[in-house]
């Protein structure tokens, strides 16, 4: 399978593209069930939810070894890495919402206006429904099983519909999951662009997909047609601002760790660099230095560094590279056959060129050269909204010009990617990044519908609502309301 059109149009990373045959109807019967997990109350009770997550987290545990074995099939994803984003991550995600479900499930008070006393409010939260999640493949279990844990917590059946272009990841999860879940509560469904497109089709209570920006325009489309929800968890051209204050030797192993997690493949990754102009040459330094003591100068060899999934993406990399402009100041070689990139940093790139356009998603990063602080600022507004921003600065004063003169899905002071790992951050896009948030009490919100209740005796019975209105009724109107 490839990830492009018969015209060879790059399809993003959300739904690939396949040639499979599916019915219309396919999926009906495994909605139905999810259906009835819904309507019998299965995820009603704090204990049931509670169980759910549990479930979660053993399923995690009783499995890591085969998960790591399946992200090193499908990524070549090194041990650590595999333990660190998509095994801890999701665990802790689970953790957090087992603390805190009780609380979230329990909702809120509110104090009513004169005009409904006798009386007091409360904000009731409930569940969507039946909740398609869409997840890709370049983090399979962090970005299949974090939606997943906020949508348990609010109490909702789920269809998980992950990547096939990671088989392996895809198949463990089909496996694992009837193992540990009431097919009432999740069920998950393999395949490939035919299989999102019926199940685009049908309608569900939400849909929470993950993936490239092109894509998440046709399922915010298909949603439209069933006034469906949405939470879009996109990418984008994520920017590192480094300002001359900045300790450059930290700031380039920070960057030069987010930007190569994963061979690059990770949607909040360092897109590009813009450093101040005094400082470049010495950052293109330190961007080397820490790029050799990663990976002892051979990235094809390394236990350490993943490839890029498939050959259509190898070859999409490879013509940003070809296209980009500049200087390539470091790195650039390719192993077409173990599908590696050599981490590459290329300075000053063509600014018109599609790899200052399209998000990278592999291991190369541009740096561009800019005269100020403000100059950044100017640059990044004049791009779509990324996902994350990353500034390396030893200014407060910096800190706040950036925070202020700048819009992002979130942002990382003199770090990248952790951002991510704090379940008491919403976690989303903003414009083109997506739209929606997630992660801790984000995710159960997202998932959860927040009803309006007002309680109300029977007695007293206030007779100036009802007509007739006459003047004195008018006075008190005018007076209370």
């Amino acid at each position: 399978m490839t990830n492009a059109a018969p015209d060879g149009t790059f399809l993003g990373y959300g739904i690939p593209d396949d040639v499979d045959h599916v019915p219309p109807g396919a999926f009906d019967d495994v909605q139905a069930a999810l259906r009835a997990g819904q309507d019998a109350g299965v995820l009603r009770s704090t204990a049931a939810r509670k169980a759910a997550l549990r479930a979660v987290l053993a399923m995690l545990e009783d499995n890591e070894e085969q998960i790591i074995e399946a992200l090193r099939t499908d990524l070549r994803r090194p041990r650590v890495e595999s333990l660190l984003a998509d095994i801890a991550s999701v665990k802790a995600e689970c953790t957090f919402a087992l603390r805190h479900v009780r609380s979230w499930q329990r909702g809120s008070f509110t104090v009513s206006p004169v005009v409904s006393q006798p009386g007091f409010g409360r904000v009731v939260p409930e569940p969507r429904g039946v909740v398609l999640i869409i997840s890709p493949w370049n983090y399979p279990f962090q970005l299949g099983i974090s939606p997943l844990v906020g949508a348990l917590a609010a109490g909702n059946s789920v269809l998980l519909k992950p990547s096939e272009l990671s088989p392996a990841c895809s198949a463990l999860l089909a496996r694992l999951i009837p193992q540990y879940f009431d097919p009432r509560v999740l069920q998950v469904v393999e395949g490939g662009v035919q299989v999102s497109t019926e199940l685009l089709a049908m309608k569900w209570d939400h849909i929470f997909f993950t993936g490239s920006t092109r894509v998440g325009r046709v399922v915010m489309q298909a949603a439209a047609q069933h006034l469906t929800p949405v939470t879009l968890e996109l990418g984008g051209k994520s920017p590192a601002i480094v300002a001359a204050d900045a300790d450059l030797a930290i700031a380039a192993r920070r960057i030069m760790w987010g930007k190569f997690l994963n061979a690059g493949q990770t949607c909040i990754a360092p897109d590009y660099v813009l450093v101040e102009a005094s400082v470049r040459d010495a950052l293109i330094e330190e961007l080397r230095t820490a790029a050799s003591a990663f990976l002892d100068g051979k990235p094809a060899a390394s236990s350490d560094y993943g490839r890029i999934v498939n050959r259509s993406h190898f070859d999409r990399i490879g013509h940003l590279m070809d296209t980009a402009g500049g200087t390539t100041v470091f790195g650039g070689s390719r192993d077409e056959q173990a599908c590696v990139i050599e981490p590459t940093v290329i300075l000053d790139p063509d600014l018109t060129s599609p790899i200052m356009d399209e998000e990278i998603f592999g291991p190369v990063l541009p740096v561009v050269t800019i005269d100020s602080i403000e100059r950044a600022c100017e640059f990044v507004r004049e791009r779509p909204k990324p996902l994350s921003l990353y500034l390396f600065t030893g200014s407060r004063a910096t800190q706040k010009y950036v925070l202020a003169n700048t819009s992002s899905g979130g942002v990382c002071m003199n770090h990248v990617i952790l951002h991510i790992g704090d379940q008491r951050l919403p976690f989303g896009g903003v414009g083109d990044s997506g739209m929606g948030a997630y992660h801790g009490k984000a995710g159960f919100d997202a998932l959860s519908h927040h009803k309006s209740v007002l309680y109300k005796p029977q007695r007293p019975d206030l007779r100036l609502l009802y007509p007739p209105y006459t003047e004195r009724v008018e006075r008190i109107v005018r007076r209370v309301v």
